[in-house]
């Protein structure tokens, strides 16, 4: 990664991790070293997800809240990798996930998550969600990360 840690735009972040709309779920990184990452998600009514999703009364479907994250904790997961472009994050693991409040249209998801342990290509993150200085989810993932081309 670049010498710059803090505040990584859309433009950057997609140089990182392979998502793309409507999959891409962080729209900023606000601080990043190599412990720790908090990103940004706005979460607007335009979302494809509103519409079929409780769509008369919309709620952020928690799945989402926890791709989120995800790709938030990818960014802190490439300070670790070398050749970034050659690499993917997948899931291993989703553990002790708890959604403590629902997200809507309006709101702002603070995505932090914290490097808990790293062995070889697997990382564990601790990472929590806020909207308004208030926990809407938590819970622990795990990644490998492996080759793009199989």
């Amino acid at each position: 990664m670049e010498d710059n840690k803090k505040d990584f735009d859309i433009v950057k972040i997609m140089k990182v991790i392979p998502h793309r709309y409507p999959m891409l779920l962080v729209d900023r990184i606000l601080e990043i070293d190599e412990k720790k990452v908090v990103g940004k998600k706005c979460v607007s009514m335009d979302e494809h997800f509103f519409q079929g999703h409780y769509p008369q009364h919309p709620v952020m479907p928690g799945v989402l809240i926890i791709e989120s994250l995800a790709q938030t904790g990818a960014m802190l997961i490439s300070y670790y990798i070398e050749n970034v472009e050659e690499k993917v994050p997948y899931f291993v693991k989703i553990d002790r996930v708890k959604f403590r409040k629902p997200v809507f249209p309006g709101d702002v998801l603070i995505n932090e998550c914290v490097l808990k342990e790293h062995k070889g290509n697997f990382f564990v993150l601790e990472c929590k969600s806020y909207v308004d200085e208030k926990v809407v989810c938590e819970g622990e993932l795990t990644a490998a990360i492996v080759d793009k081309e199989r």
